[in-house]
């Protein structure tokens, strides 16, 4: 019974998670369609694409016993060629400056799981130990991945608006870390429980910053501003008087 419900809720955990890569698509295509990257962060792009290649590493049968992770290398390996797609159209409309910073984080990334690939293969020649040295590294980069958006927090206070920290990647982040959380505790596997531990509050924390600030803008964009309104009535006195004039001048 507890095998099956583990399963079940690595089937909803996939399902989530699938969703929470997923989400991106809408920021890139307004990447797209302004040929703009604006003030979107590569950030959590590229944190994403870490924490997939490494929990991809920890379910193979290399380091984890057997297939028993089968779940996490399935979804995760999926999640490796989106956050790729993911990135490669954010370098290409991002600025020069911006593209310099695509490079220098995503070159110490991969450099990163190709020493922890070659250490885990040759060093160690067990799963517990390969799965701790994993596991850890995993753990580090799933609570960068839940965190990322946290980035444009002091944006999003500073301007009050919540425009670029999209409401449907913090929903997914906290849904996506709760389900995961309940899997890695039902398996007894605290690499995999751990981080979204951690993941699940920040998610929490998104979701409120959202609700708050996205009804002081909806707010703002409802209630018109007092000098708009005279701009307007000014304008449509001026309107009113030249149509007067035009049929004075008629008569």
């Amino acid at each position: 019974m507890g095998e099956r419900l583990r399963l079940a809720i690595g089937v909803m955990g996939n399902a989530a998670s699938l969703l929470l890569y997923s989400t991106p698509i809408l920021t890139m295509s307004r990447i797209i369609r302004k040929k703009n990257t604006e003030e979107f962060s590569c950030v959590p792009y590229i944190s994403a694409l870490l924490n997939c290649l490494l929990y991809t590493w920890y379910g193979l049968p290399v380091v984890s016993c057997g297939w028993e992770n089968f779940p996490v290398v399935s979804i995760n390996g999926l999640g490796i060629l989106l956050e790729f797609s993911f990135i490669l159209i954010y370098f290409w409309f991002a600025s020069p400056t911006r593209k310099m910073k695509v490079i220098a984080i995503l070159i110490p990334v991969i450099i990163l799981f190709c020493i922890t690939v070659s250490i885990s293969t040759f060093v160690f020649n067990d799963h517990h130990h390969r799965k701790v040295l994993v596991g850890s590294l995993g753990l580090v980069a799933s609570v960068t991945m839940y965190g990322s958006p946290l980035i444009v927090v002091k944006q999003v206070i500073v301007t009050k608006s919540v425009e670029f920290m999209p409401f449907y990647l913090s929903f997914f982040s906290f849904l996506s870390s709760s389900l995961w959380m309940a899997y890695g505790l039902l398996g007894h596997d605290l690499f995999l429980a751990s981080p979204n531990l951690v993941g699940s509050p920040l998610g929490i924390f998104q979701l409120l910053l959202y609700c708050k600030y996205r009804k002081r803008v909806k707010k703002a964009v409802e209630s018109p501003n007092k000098w708009d309104l005279e701009e307007n009535d000014e304008k449509s006195n001026e309107v009113q008087i030249v149509i007067g004039e035009s049929a004075n001048g008629k008569s």
